[in-house]
């Protein structure tokens, strides 16, 4: 097939197509996993809205979003919150929270009880005073 064959108009027409059609399934499947993790309805009303977005998938999926727009967002927003708390305990549960005065007084106290020998003290002095 030669590009002549092909016009860009043609070109560009079913990039707009294949586009829309990625966006559809996008959309379509936010509104299947936003049904399926809702907590404040049942599960009756869970299958209504799977049985109205499949039998009538643009109607189902309009209606839907039009519907539920606020409790969607009040869902998605809720979850990030979620994660990010989550991801901020996880970073102070792994961060080293002392300071380098801090490091040495545990080091000399270890020095003192004859746990590290001296030539480990000078290591772990140099090491906290190098970061």
């Amino acid at each position: 097939m030669l590009a002549s064959d092909y016009p860009f108009a043609d070109a560009m027409w079913t990039m707009l197509v294949f586009f829309l059609w990625i966006a559809w399934f996008m959309l379509l499947f936010r509104v299947f996993g936003d049904i399926f993790r809702r907590h404040d309805i049942g599960g009756g009303s869970k299958t209504l809205w799977t049985i109205f977005v499949i039998l009538l998938p643009f109607l189902g999926v309009f209606v839907y979003l039009i519907a539920n727009n606020d409790g969607m967002t009040q869902r998605t927003v809720s979850d990030m919150q979620k994660q990010q708390a989550q991801m901020d305990d996880y970073v102070r549960s792994v961060a080293s929270s002392s300071s380098p005065a801090a490091e040495i007084e545990k080091a000399q106290a270890l020095l003192d009880s004859g746990a590290i020998s001296q030539s480990e003290y000078e290591a772990l002095k140099a090491k906290a005073i190098a970061t």
